[in-house]
């Protein structure tokens, strides 16, 4: 399925209110079918290297993945691309952008590539988004084409979510980069966007805008990964909102297996994207810490996984993990709890990989265990494949710089914490947090 036509929103905007209500939601489970009690070995050994030997390859994969799928004059990423490359697809992704500014800036600390090369690509992308790629009122289509800019086809949005992790990736590069070039294109290109014209007249965000029809109906009013959103908006300098918008939308919260957290009944990516660059660690608001949020989500989505054993063989403490992602009929939002989308006993390497920095010995002995065990087929020149299930022998052909990209971070992340460093060195994203009332937790 072409993610221009259904992303991973729309899957939650098609399901209702976060995803359905769990009952509904439990009809989807196996789709009716009848999974093999078995998962299949296509002849892989144990991974022998160590967990920091794993997280170079790893982040090595997925930094050739964003250096070779990507148009070097427009620095516009392709959306997904073939495992081992020779890809001729054209559709870019401005999430997958962001996370490819970012990107840069790990490969360039880890000597992936020359440093002058690095800094001219980063160039070049800021250079295009602010002369060229369409935007309204500052912000950007979710597809557009790699070569052109242009906007991907009638159906793709003006994106504020989108467009939201492209601007963490350019602030990550302003504070990386000592370049006089790359941080006033990133400050120009971030003090461009007309916060107050995303929120409609209402007090929370619209999930986008189309030329032929105008806003969305959906809002982004219960947690999920909006939190970035929320403070971009308030720390810009030129066009902010108010603080209290961080009040105006709600925190659900969810308990499974004697653990309770604020959840919006989404996959578990919604609980990875923003602290891919906020950092929340050690602070709180009047709500919540939500580092350690995190850390309750990632371990009830174990616990739920587990919770499918007799089900879906597979799931065990070796392996686990869903979030949205490609599955075997295309591509579709799944997770739990409670159970979301009709989860068929696949595996999906980034729901673990985008949590290494909140459970890592968890995390890590699942990647070990898909690089080593399934590597024969879940593993290439991009690092992992997007999902795969060894239940039926399943294995996808692609992967998606998103979500290849949310596991580069969180590894850097747990390795030097870099990103986190690096971006929380905006004082706008101080500003913000100060603003909405984060504070040191005692």
């Amino acid at each position: 399925m072409n993610r221009a036509g259904l992303d991973r929103r729309q899957l939650l905007r098609w399901c209702g209110s976060g995803i359905a209500a769990a009952p509904f939601a439990s009809l989807l489970i196996g789709c009716g079918s009848h999974p093999p009690k078995t998962a299949t070995n296509p002849g892989g050994t144990p991974y022998e290297g160590t967990d920091e030997q794993l997280l170079d390859e790893i982040q090595k994969g997925s930094f050739e993945f964003f250096w070779n799928e990507t148009n070097p004059s427009t620095g516009q990423v392709k959306d997904r691309a073939y495992l081992n490359g020779n890809d001729t697809r054209t559709m870019s992704s401005i999430a997958a952008t962001g996370f490819a500014l970012s990107a840069l800036c790990i490969g360039d600390a880890r000597g992936y590539a020359k440093s002058a090369d690095i800094a001219t690509r980063v160039r070049n992308t800021l250079r295009f988004l602010w002369n060229t790629l369409p935007n309204v009122h500052g912000f950007y289509y979710h597809f557009v084409d790699m070569n052109t800019g242009a906007r991907w086809d009638k159906n793709v949005e003006l994106s504020s979510i989108d467009t939201s992790l492209l601007l963490c990736g350019v602030l990550t590069a302003r504070a990386y980069f000592p370049d006089a070039e790359i941080q006033d294109l990133a400050t120009k290109i971030y003090s461009r966007v007309d916060w107050p014209w995303m929120l409609n007249g209402g007090k929370t965000f619209s999930m986008g805008w189309q030329p032929d029809s105008g806003f969305l109906g959906a809002r982004w009013e219960h947690y999920c990964e909006l939190m970035m959103i929320y403070l971009l908006g308030i720390g810009s300098t030129t066009n902010p909102v108010s603080p209290e918008s961080w009040n105006a939308w709600t925190r659900p919260t969810v308990s499974f297996q004697g653990l309770t957290y604020i959840s919006g009944h989404d996959p578990i990516f919604t609980h990875q994207y923003s602290q891919a660059w906020y950092d929340f660690r050690g602070k709180r608001d009047a709500y919540a810490n939500y580092f350690e949020n995190s850390v309750t989500a990632t371990k009830a989505h174990k616990l739920f996984c587990l919770s499918l054993n007799s089900k879906f063989s597979d799931y065990t403490n070796d392996l686990w993990g869903i979030s949205a992602s490609d599955y075997a009929r295309g591509y579709t939002a799944w997770g739990g709890p409670p159970p979301q989308g009709p989860i068929d006993g696949s595996i999906v390497p980034c729901a673990t990989g985008g949590s290494l920095a909140f459970v890592f010995d968890d995390c890590i002995r699942v990647l070990r265990n898909i690089r080593g065990v399934y590597g024969p087929k879940a593993w290439g020149k991009y690092s992992f494949v997007d999902a795969f299930n060894p239940l039926t022998g399943w294995y996808d052909t692609d992967v998606l710089g998103i979500d290849l990209g949310i596991t580069m971070l969180m590894a850097e992340n747990h390795r030097t914490g870099l990103i986190w460093d690096t971006f929380m060195k905006n004082p706008e994203a101080q500003a913000a947090m100060k603003k909405v009332g984060f504070q040191a937790q005692q």
